[in-house]
């Protein structure tokens, strides 16, 4: 029995040990990612809290509930620290995200504002465009889901396009709102680095940029949904963008991002949607859409990952092309 009692014993410490040390370097990465400054004053915060709890574990040899309580103490502070990082509005945003879309519902005319309809000459150069357009959704005639990769398999930038009877298009993309100094990092993602950003764009800009410019492996996907989902769901990005250009929110790699914020929207009209790790790995939603019959394409995985790849077409056609949205879909 003694034995049995300290076998547990043991295991409760290495367990707490984990949980210390994961916590430890989560509030270490912190620091250096929402400290302001130079990196030399936020590699300065990270290594003084290093020295801290390296001083809280020497003391913990000799007082080891002072060592626990002063840990837990420090967790607070930490806490009301981290609470008091809020998002904001008003900052000095990088040009493709220095605008947002909004929108205003009459009847069954969407006007959106702040359609972004740049002209890309390099991977991070445009001529800057943004225009207010206007939607029938008695017009609405199908939506597409986009995938683009640009590393990992298991992970891909997800965006909607809808197609209107009059030929209209519009790309619902949730991004990433950076500032001017800042560039994109996953791991910063979980730090309370980027605000969150609802962009509408035209597809020979935002679609045009992955395939073409940033040379992505672009997917394209038409969705096979009811077009009263297809309704309540572009009403729903409408919706979503207009509260977030009042009220901001930061971006999470794993639980707000360009997938999770889809897939809630998603569920707002249909509860029953399953939830997937799928969601979260979105490089695998081919095989999602495949298993739920949620692609116009009936077809298995591999096969329907090779009809909807549009990134060889779209570099065949050159820069720009005034019909891309055909090319593409050719």
């Amino acid at each position: 029995m003694k034995y049995l009692l300290r076998l547990v014993s043991i295991l409760l410490l290495v367990i707490l040990a984990l949980i210390a040390l994961i916590v430890t370097g989560w509030i270490t990465l912190a620091l250096w990612y929402r400290i302001p400054g130079q990196d030399l004053v936020r590699g300065a915060a990270s290594g003084l809290w290093l020295v801290f709890v390296l001083a809280i574990l020497s003391l913990g040899r000799k007082s080891p509930l002072a060592s626990v309580g002063l840990f837990l103490l420090s967790l607070v502070f930490v806490g009301i620290w981290w609470h008091s990082i809020k998002p904001s509005l008003d900052r000095d945003w990088a040009v493709d995200v220095s605008k947002t879309v909004t929108g205003t519902v009459d009847n069954n005319i969407v006007t959106l504002q702040n359609v972004r309809n740049f002209n890309w000459t390099s991977d991070s150069a445009a001529d800057a465009k943004w225009e207010t357009r206007q939607y029938d959704l008695n017009k609405l005639n199908e939506a597409d889901m986009v995938l683009s990769y640009w590393g990992m398999d298991a992970i891909a930038h997800t965006l909607i396009s809808f197609e209107f009877e009059d030929g209209q298009r519009v790309v619902f993309s949730v991004e990433t709102r950076r500032e001017k100094t800042e560039s994109y990092s996953s791991i910063a993602g979980f730090f309370k680095t980027y605000e969150l950003a609802f962009l509408a764009a035209d597809e020979r800009d935002i679609i045009y940029l992955r395939t073409n410019m940033r040379k992505e492996d672009t997917y394209l996907y038409p969705l096979d949904i009811p077009k009263q989902a297809m309704r309540a769901l572009f009403l729903n990005y409408v919706n979503s963008a207009d509260q977030l250009a009042k009220q901001p929110k930061f971006y999470d790699t794993i639980t707000t991002n360009c997938t999770t914020v889809v897939f809630d929207l998603a569920r707002q009209i249909e509860p029953g949607i399953p939830t997937d790790y799928r969601v979260l790995l979105s490089g695998y939603l081919p095989g999602y859409l495949a298993e739920h019959g949620a692609s116009v394409w009936k077809l298995p995985e591999a096969e329907l990952r090779k009809r909807a790849a549009i990134s060889a077409k779209a570099q065949a056609a050159g820069n720009s092309p005034a019909d891309y949205s055909s090319v593409i879909r050719q």
